[in-house]
């Protein structure tokens, strides 16, 4: 009988970081070895002999925490946002020196995010007109999401392959924030509202036509599937992977 992983969550005291204890230790193949909260320190992960770590702390601390794991050989699953271009670079270079092991970044676990994100780079080729909603909760710190500046990037990807002008727009006068903010030449505008969780729309719109794709999570329960997926896919894809889309069979 195949062993179950051993899985270690950083942030585990936080809202994303105690739905993933309950959701490990709830999964048969994977077994919880640890459960660190902020102040514990990293050397009990080696202790406790985790293959994989999933940290969902903040962002002053995951570049430390996940680089911590890289040289210690284990994989590492992140939901934490704040990683620029500037971190990932330098993540890249600490994994070629560690070239068997693999780092999961996702700035969204909700598999009907990722599709929905999917599903827009994919229509974004066929609309004049392009901006994003997301929405959520007043205690999220950043903005706009790490889920939308994806959305976003992905949308102006496809654009420009494709060969379109920018989305039209004769605003001359605003206050400021007014037209939201600017990712790529993509418009992101971000809500913050008590009762919300994570929800996003896309909107295109073309000549007589609108299509709007959104995506809803009531409950950070809708993103367990996602972490579970990456817990079990992430040994299997050395390197680093910046979307849960990269371990989705989402080919046309």
């Amino acid at each position: 009988m195949t062993q179950p992983l051993a899985v270690a969550v950083l942030g585990a005291s936080g809202r994303m970081g105690s739905e993933a204890v309950r959701a490990i230790e709830a999964a048969a193949d994977l077994h919880l070895v640890a459960a660190l909260g902020r102040k514990d320190p990293l050397e009990e992960l080696v202790a406790a002999g985790a293959a994989v770590v999933v940290d969902l702390t903040v962002p002053d601390s995951t570049e430390q925490n996940v680089a911590f794991a890289v040289e210690h050989g284990m994989h590492a699953v992140v939901g934490t946002t704040g990683w620029d271009s500037e971190r990932l670079g330098r993540l890249q270079d600490l994994l070629a020196l560690n070239p068997e092991v693999g780092v999961l970044i996702a700035p969204n676990f909700a598999l009907g995010s990722v599709l929905a994100t999917a599903f827009a780079a994919r229509a974004a080729k066929y609309f004049e007109s392009v901006e994003v909603i997301e929405l959520h909760h007043p205690n999220k710190v950043d903005a706009p999401s790490g889920t939308a500046e994806r959305t976003a990037v992905l949308i102006a990807e496809a654009r420009a392959e494709a060969g379109l002008a920018a989305s039209p727009d004769a605003t001359r006068t605003s206050r400021d924030g007014a037209r939201g903010c600017d990712v790529d030449g993509v418009r992101v505008h971000s809500v913050r509202l008590r009762g919300l969780v994570a929800h996003q729309e896309v909107l295109f719109g073309g000549v007589g036509e609108q299509l709007t794709i959104r995506h809803d999570s009531f409950h950070r329960e809708s993103f367990m599937p996602g972490v579970l997926l990456g817990v079990r896919e992430v040994g299997s894809h050395p390197g680093l992977t910046v979307g849960l889309d990269g371990y989705l069979d989402l080919q046309a």
